[in-house]
């Protein structure tokens, strides 16, 4: 099993707020949404390094591309 580290993770009220709505609706700890939004993150970044694009695409079909930072 992999060792695990501890952290401190300072959240606005608003950020907590929607991590909490998160975590409730899929039924996961906070701890695992964090981590889903950094394996995430860490695909997105790897993707767009090497000159991939990412779209949102809506039941119409309609395309929308995300603009990253």
């Amino acid at each position: 099993m992999t060792e695990k580290r501890q952290m401190t993770l300072n959240l606005t009220d608003t950020e907590m707020q929607m991590l909490e709505k998160l975590a409730e609706r899929k039924e996961l700890t906070k701890t695992a949404i964090i981590r889903l939004a950094l394996k995430l993150f860490q695909l997105v970044d790897e993707r767009t390094a090497e000159g991939g694009r990412l779209f949102i695409e809506a039941e119409n079909k309609q395309k929308t591309e995300l603009a990253l930072l």
